[in-house]
């Protein structure tokens, strides 16, 4: 059975769903809580609203500490990652390991893949991330200063804000002399 619980972050209503294995998805922050509701039950049609179990209460708090600015580590956060297929699931981890102000960009992926010609197919991974912030594909820019695409509501001024709230340097905001 998929449960799911929304919570409040500093820019919004959030939510996580989880099964036996762990997370199975992560709801970027809407407006209000109604919306993120609606908008995390189209994704999860079967989940059945619950109380965040207690092995979650970290990644909860994990996400809020984010969404302040301060910079966790989500790397223990427990992800299920049995129904991605076997070249997503590589790409999460590494994506996963990208530290909270820092940025890597689908060509570096791919190269870590063992195949720069990867770069598209990183891309597409990442824009079917269940677990956006855990999974952090926000962290994942273009190559020659562009920020790349962004599945989630909002697009690209979404990645930009969330790489913004972090601190990060996006690659819309590179130094015109460096």
């Amino acid at each position: 059975m998929i449960q799911y619980a929304l919570f409040d972050t500093a820019i919004g209503h959030a939510g996580i769903a989880w099964g036996e294995q762990g997370l199975v998805g992560v709801h970027l922050p809407e407006r209000d809580p109604e919306t993120a509701r609606r908008s995390f039950l189209r994704r999860f049609p079967e989940a059945v609203e619950a109380t965040v179990p207690a092995g979650l209460d970290k990644t909860v708090g994990d996400i809020r500490a984010l969404m302040r600015g301060e910079k966790p580590d989500l790397l223990d956060a427990p992800i299920d990652l049995s129904r991605a297929p076997e070249f997503h699931a590589r790409v999460y981890e590494i994506a996963r390991a990208i530290p909270p102000g820092e940025t890597l960009t689908y060509g570096e992926i791919a190269a870590r893949l063992g195949d720069k010609l990867l770069a598209r197919d990183v891309g597409q991974a990442l824009g079917k991330n269940p677990w956006p912030i855990v999974v952090p594909c926000h962290r994942v820019t273009a190559a020659g200063g562009k920020p790349g695409g962004f599945s989630a509501r909002g697009g690209v001024n979404t990645k930009l804000k969330l790489l913004g709230i972090e601190g990060a340097k996006a690659a819309a905001q590179a130094d015109l002399f460096a």
